[in-house]
């Protein structure tokens, strides 16, 4: 069909793939669940169809509102959320649940892509740099007020995108630093941290004595550098001591293991390995998981839903789902980079980057290579705010990708 020609039938088949054996999954888990995601599907696929009879420039002519209205949703948390979990970032409608902040990330890619893709922007102008700074800073402070430190960990994503409109790799460099600085002075003696510390910087200095141009500035920022990382290195245990009980212990469990806390907050992580462990090669069969269907892992159809799919299916199913993913991702990274349109490639960056860190996040929690946050995992975690969210920024790219493809310029 000549209609067709324009649509991406690999990505089309892995989001209904995915989509079809994530409600299986659920099913398993609790069959009244099973059935409402299957409603979210199918209320997902209206959705779809919709933007598919929108007008392409309907997304950059009203960027701008859906932005500003996705952080008034957030700001509303604050005076008439529900708290659902220890977290206010709920609204709750009778027997309906919503979760804003998943839409809030499709009105900041939306904004994003719309400034990116304008006359004035230029990172290398401080005016450009600022812009995309409050952007991405607005909501993302507002998530932090709620506070939800593992949507936060999502906003990320757009700076994924920014490096590939230009943004120097410094910026994921400095980063990584301090979540290192972090992470080690968890384990290790904060003043051995600092000392570490010391020790790299002076050489850095000797190594590099004649080639940096000395001054008040240089000296400024190499001793700013220093300060900030050790006061990060000082402060880091009184920042744990200071966390609710229950967040102090997620991150502890990384270190001290999930048996230490295995009747608190290793629990989950417990059985969840065990669960993945147990399914062996090919899994022992769906709705055969003991541990799936003795309820023994709260929230096992949300943020945890993968142990059951390691239980049932296996090493193989398993395996097979990260392979979906990977590919799935991969493929809109290279969509993305093939549009014609600038507006079209970062909204598709945006949209693979934050599959991806929602995608890496939800595994490590699963598997004990990362605390705990509450991430979803794409279109396969239980819930209409979440599916729906990834649904309308999937419809949205294959939207812009169809009018791509067909566009004569």
């Amino acid at each position: 069909m000549k209609w067709a020609e324009g649509l991406d039938k690999l990505s089309i088949f892995l989001y209904l793939a995915i989509s079809l054996f994530a409600v299986t999954n659920i099913y398993s888990v609790d069959e009244s669940l099973g059935k409402k995601q299957l409603i979210f599907f199918c209320i997902s696929l209206v959705v779809g169809g919709i933007i598919f009879m929108m007008r392409t420039k309907f997304f950059e002519n009203f960027a701008s509102i859906i932005y500003v209205l996705g952080v008034l949703l957030l700001i509303g948390l604050f005076p008439f959320g529900t708290e659902i979990l220890g977290q206010k970032n709920w609204y709750k409608f009778g027997g309906f649940t919503m979760q804003p902040v998943e839409f809030a990330k499709i009105g900041v890619a939306l904004m994003l892509s719309n400034y990116v893709s304008g006359p004035d922007f230029n990172l290398k102008y401080k005016k450009s740099v600022y812009t995309v700074l409050a952007v991405i800073g607005i909501p993302a402070i507002v998530v932090l007020a709620i506070p939800d430190v593992g949507s936060l960990l999502v906003f990320l994503a757009f700076f994924i995108a920014l490096y590939r409109e230009g943004l120097s790799g410094w910026f994921f460099g400095v980063i990584g630093i301090i979540a290192a600085v972090f992470l080690i002075s968890l384990a290790i003696n904060p003043l051995y941290v600092i000392g570490g510390i010391a020790v790299v910087f002076l050489l850095i200095i000797f190594l590099n004595f004649y080639r940096i141009h000395w001054n008040v500035m240089s000296v400024a920022s190499f001793l700013g550098s220093f300060l900030l990382l050790a006061g990060l290195a000082y402060g880091t245990p009184k920042i744990l001591e200071k966390m609710p009980k229950h967040q102090r212990e997620r991150i502890e469990v990384l270190y001290k293991g999930e048996k230490a806390f295995r009747d608190t907050s290793g629990y989950n992580l417990l059985y969840s390995k065990t669960a993945i462990g147990s399914g062996g090669f090919f899994g022992k069969g769906y709705k055969e998981g003991s541990v799936t269907q003795g309820k023994f892992v709260p929230e096992q159809e949300t943020d945890y839903i993968f142990c059951t799919v390691g239980e049932e299916w296996g090493f193989f199913g398993a395996t097979l789902l990260v392979i979906f993913y990977a590919v799935f991702i991969g493929r809109i990274y290279y969509l993305a980079e093939r549009q014609k349109s600038i507006f079209n490639r970062v909204f598709g960056y945006c949209f693979a980057s934050i599959l991806l860190i929602h995608f890496a996040i939800n595994l490590g929690m699963v598997m004990g290579l990362f605390p705990t946050v509450g991430i979803p995992l794409p279109y396969f975690s239980y819930g209409g705010s979440s599916f729906l969210a990834f649904s309308i920024m999937t419809f949205i790219f294959f939207k812009l990708n169809y009018a791509d493809r067909n566009s004569l310029v």
